[in-house]
């Protein structure tokens, strides 16, 4: 039941929304549908408004975030919010929700669709027909049983797919850094490497977001290790895949077809793309069902009357305020629990699995679990697409496969306050004047901010080791901002860290491999 303040409330929505979540807010509130307003329009009627709804067309700016000066939630009736200033609207302090599980079936159901056409030449043989032919023997297709789909990607669209090819008969393996071996078995999907999956697949789906590392994450050096006549399906991101390197291995007969529901540019202008005979293309429809229409305007409605209520929203986009009581407390620890999460990430590059956060000092009297979802933000910013908050922290890390165990101690030494995070790596981290310090890793005592390029090394402390790392860098024209050496004794085992103004090419990597005696190097981007 919703409380009645709620009915003092106005809802406007901008763009369509299905009857169904209509209907939900006219229980609850008033509702206006003022549809096509030009950006003017909207801002000089926003104001009297204290939620407002869209889709992907309006801009919702800065601009309009200072026009509503009543607003309390935004709602994109969608799963993406590249629309929706959301720095800004935290800013306002305005709450910024979406509704990012809705389409899931449809996405699932969508490549499996245009994976058993482009296996069967459904589209090309309805062309055919159409144009008065009949030529059955031109378009033989292959069968689904028994063949190996490779995914990559094993989230909530990959692990929908795999279901479905499972039950299709078909052999489902998967590459995926963060997903547990232990999590992949209970779908019946196998884990290999990325260069496997691409060598020993007949077809190859894509279902990863797009990132720094995954951006045109098959280009001409990937498919050519593609098991010859393979087929690709695509309809993650367009940003995934170089097309004019697709279409080449197509024209040279490494790949049999592809189907892709995405495109680099949409709509595409490509028309060597749009004209190839053996590539299958929709409109980026993969979401595009009744049912996910249904959902998402019930899901969206939901979530704004959350919050004018203010309850918990599941999909809240940006974190919502820490209570008054405990923000002087614990907010300038935030920063800290978030980059103690990334670095974690991305120093073990793998599946994160269990992990215990351990709260040691004077924090530990405190409630931590904002802290916690802090961390869990910093743990999967870096590999998933949905933004993580205090409200979906939990939701998140279970549906990645992360457990998570809290522990408390007074107990502390060398500093007030440490948190702690405990899995494959051990890192710790403090306040140092209200600023992040990295203090602990497995063990060694160290100090640096976590912020933009470092470097970690593992090795055998000797003399000449810093000065030897430090000339090929140099050579390399990387600058060090700040370097220091842990270690377990003197000749014993150590762990450098450096902090660099500039990231390292693969080339200096192995280099520096050669030529010192180390065990293992990385270099994170923070």
């Amino acid at each position: 039941m919703f409380h009645r303040d709620v009915m003092q409330h106005k809802i406007l929505i901008a763009e369509p929304l299905g009857k169904e979540g209509l209907e939900l807010l006219q229980q609850h509130t008033n509702v206006d549908v003022c549809l096509k307003l030009s950006p003017d329009d909207l801002k000089a009627i926003l104001p009297t408004y204290h939620a407002l709804i869209v889709r992907s067309a309006t801009q919702v700016n800065d601009a309009l975030f200072d026009a509503g000066e009543n607003l309390i939630v935004v709602g994109r009736a969608g799963v993406g919010v590249d629309n929706i200033d959301v720095a800004s609207a935290t800013k306002h302090g305005i709450t910024v929700v979406n509704a990012p599980t809705t389409n899931i079936v449809a996405a699932a159901e969508h490549a499996v669709a245009i994976l058993w056409a482009l296996a069967r030449n459904i589209p090309q043989a309805d062309a055919s027909v159409r144009r008065g032919e009949w030529k059955r023997e031109q378009f033989s297709g292959v069968e689904l049983v028994g063949k190996r789909l490779g995914l990559v990607g094993l989230g909530r669209v990959g692990s929908e797919v795999a279901r479905r090819a499972v039950g299709l008969g078909m052999e489902v393996v998967a590459f995926d850094p963060y997903v547990t071996l232990e999590r992949a078995a209970q779908m019946q999907v196998k884990m290999i490497s990325f260069d496997e999956v691409l060598a020993t697949s007949d077809f190859v789906s894509l279902h990863t977001p797009v990132t720094k590392e995954t951006k045109k994450l098959l280009g001409a050096d990937e498919f050519a290790k593609f098991k010859k006549g393979a087929r690709l399906v695509n309809a993650a991101r367009g940003a995934l895949l170089d097309e004019n390197a697709l279409l080449d291995a197509l024209d040279a007969g490494q790949l049999a077809g592809a189907a892709l529901d995405v495109m680099e540019q949409e709509p595409t202008k490509n028309e060597r793309l749009l004209n190839h005979p053996r590539v299958v293309v929709t409109p980026h429809i993969g979401g595009s069902t009744a049912e996910a229409a249904t959902r998402v305007s019930l899901e969206i409605a939901e979530e704004v009357l959350a919050v004018l209520e203010g309850r918990p929203a599941k999909f809240a986009v940006n974190a919502p305020m820490v209570s008054a009581s405990l923000a002087q407390i614990l907010h300038p620890y935030m920063d800290l629990a978030e980059r103690l999460g990334r670095l974690y990430t991305k120093w073990v590059g793998g599946p994160l699995g269990k992990l215990e956060i351990e709260y040691a000092g004077k924090i530990a009297a405190e409630d931590t679990g904002v802290l916690t979802a802090g961390i869990i933000k910093g743990l999967l910013e870096p590999i998933v697409e949905t933004r993580v908050n205090v409200v979906n922290a939990a939701l998140l890390a279970q549906t990645h496969g992360l457990s998570l165990a809290e522990r408390k101690t007074r107990d502390v030494s060398r500093y007030e306050n440490i948190i702690t995070i405990t899995g494959e790596r051990r890192v710790s981290g403090t306040l140092l004047h209200d600023e992040p310090h990295i203090v602990q890793l497995d063990g060694n005592w160290v100090d640096f901010v976590p912020s933009g390029y470092v470097m970690l090394t593992r090795h055998r402390d000797r003399p000449g080791m810093i000065g030897k790392v430090g000339t090929l860098l140099g050579a390399a024209d990387i600058n060090i901002a700040s370097m220091q050496v842990a270690r377990d004794g003197p000749r014993g085992e150590a762990i450098m860290v450096l902090t660099l103004d500039d990231p390292v090419p693969q080339d200096v990597m192995e280099k520096i491999y050669q030529e010192l005696d180390i065990q293992w190097s990385k270099v994170l981007d923070l």
